[in-house]
């Protein structure tokens, strides 16, 4: 397979460990971070404690803190930025004046801009033109992925040879890459199962059993399908890896942050305190506020959706939000 030439942005515990993955695939990988200080932790300590404490990072992975020039090294651009600064940094990359002419951008992060309510690539679009992009998303536990673990993912391009490439670029004996062109569908799954997540996280917290988080999952998956497909995605798309996939891993998984602080909400911590104690990016505490507002845009029906926003921003209490979904009005499956 032809060596390509890979730019990670982004330190975190994903970002580090698709550099990790590219790097022994073969390929030259290039990790710039909002946070020069701590490529230089990285480049002399060779191990993400922060995020990914005990994995090695290769000694043929650069550090580089000038945002220009790794952006020129990168024939693939990997946007492994929270969805909170995903904008400002793309707002960096056009003022570095460097062409981005054949250059792709792979979304890797699972978010929605909150003001905008606008998905990633939509947003690489609007500040840096008519570039070419995709999306990479699936069931992932970035420490699984790091040590090795088998996990599957899709990439997603409305070219379908671009999604070709970066399931090429990409796949190896433990990591395992669909192609798709929904690119609505794929990019849409990661943020709203991270709601989903949150709730399933609420039913641990308040020892509700298999029974519960079974119904939160296939329910869940319902509620995103209903607004993916209002968007424009395909409904065979949820029910797949970047959806179902992805849903499950994030609901059942202990590693999972979005789990973790439904969990932490449901045994009397707040918000506020629960982010804070983490330099991790929660998604789904930053996401649910964004798609609360797409079900009102698209007036699409999402009750579980409704009561973790009225948990995590009205400050209402798990149990009641619960007792009130399981006495909605009847009505058929």
């Amino acid at each position: 397979m032809k060596k390509t030439k890979l730019t990670i942005l982004g330190d975190g515990a994903w970002g580090t460990t698709l550099a990790i993955l590219l790097s022994k695939n073969g390929h030259e990988v290039t990790v710039w971070s909002a946070f020069p200080e701590y490529l230089d932790v990285l480049d002399k300590e060779r191990e993400n404690k922060t995020y990914l404490k005990g994995i090695k990072i290769p000694s043929n992975i650069v550090f580089e803190k000038d945002l220009g020039k790794a952006i020129e090294f990168g024939e693939y651009i990997v946007f492994s930025i929270p969805s909170k600064f995903f904008r400002d940094v793309a707002k960096k990359i056009k003022k570095e004046n460097v062409s981005l002419r054949g250059k792709v951008f792979i979304n890797v992060a699972k978010g929605l801009e909150q003001k905008t309510l606008k998905r990633m690539t939509e947003i690489l679009k609007e500040e840096l033109g008519n570039v070419q992009t995709a999306i990479l998303s699936g069931p992932t536990i970035a420490v699984e992925v790091a040590r090795e673990l088998p996990a599957l993912v899709v990439a997603a391009s409305k070219n379908h040879s671009v999604a070709k490439r970066i399931q090429d670029i990409f796949s190896n004996e433990y990591f395992r890459v669909y192609t798709s062109t929904d690119v609505v569908g794929v990019e849409l799954g990661g943020p709203l199962k991270n709601i989903i997540a949150v709730v399933a996280g609420i039913s641990d917290g308040l020892g509700f059993g298999s029974n519960a988080k079974a119904a939160v999952l296939s329910r869940g998956i319902v509620e995103i399908q209903r607004l993916g497909e209002k968007m424009g995605a395909k409904r065979k798309t949820f029910y797949g890896l970047a959806g179902l996939g992805d849903l499950s891993t994030t609901c059942i998984s202990p590693e999972s942050r979005n789990r973790t602080l439904g969990e932490k909400i449901a045994k009397g911590q707040k918000l506020e305190d629960i982010v804070n104690s983490t330099s991790s990016i929660i998604e789904g505490a930053t996401t649910t506020e964004a798609v609360y507002q797409l079900s009102k845009k698209y007036k699409v029906d999402m009750p579980i959706v409704s009561s973790v926003y009225q948990v995590l921003y009205k400050n209402k209490d798990p149990k009641d939000a619960l007792a009130d979904m399981m006495t909605r009005k009847r009505k058929p499956e």
